[in-house]
């Protein structure tokens, strides 16, 4: 269980403690959230997305001509998706882990979607665009989420490969 939660409080090993540590580190530490309170926040975080991405959806169904409004609750809600794991890992793990080099270019890609996305919708009021854009952002999350999931691309791009052929 120690190393869980060394593990997931971006600490790379518990033997690593006993050496001096830096200020940031030293303040990190000291601020650091329980395992409760840390599981309580993902959940509450991601629960809270999930809804607003549906919520989202739903505006959507309702009045298919407010894509202003689907579009930012839509991204709204994986920006908190996304957020939600900071309560697991820590900010600076978090980023360390998205731009990894297995999963640099989804983060890349989803990133600019979710940019993209609000300029489309808000800046340059183009619908069309940002419904691209969000389906962008659906399929660079989910690209992005079944990296953490070994071998899980792997099969993905056997069945889409079985698929074509």
């Amino acid at each position: 269980m120690d190393k869980l939660k060394a593990a997931l409080s971006g600490r790379e090993t518990l033997h690593n403690e006993d050496e001096e540590s830096g200020f940031v580190s030293q303040a990190l530490d000291a601020s650091s959230l329980s395992m409760g309170t840390r599981i309580k926040g993902f959940g509450a975080c991601f629960g809270i997305g999930v809804l607003v991405c549906i919520l989202g959806s739903l505006t959507l169904a309702l009045n298919p001509l407010n894509i202003k409004l689907f579009a930012g609750l839509y991204t709204i809600g994986n920006f908190m998706a996304i957020g939600s794991t900071l309560f697991l890992m820590g900010p600076m793990k978090q980023l360390q882990t998205m731009f990894a080099k297995t999963r640099a270019v989804a983060s890349i890609v989803m990133l600019t979607a979710l940019f993209l996305t609000l300029c489309s919708a808000f800046w340059w009021k183009k619908g069309v665009l940002a419904l691209m854009f969000v389906v962008i952002q659906f399929l660079a999350m989910t690209w992005y989420a079944i990296s953490y999931i070994p071998y899980a691309r792997d099969a993905v791009l056997k069945c889409c490969n079985g698929l074509i052929s």
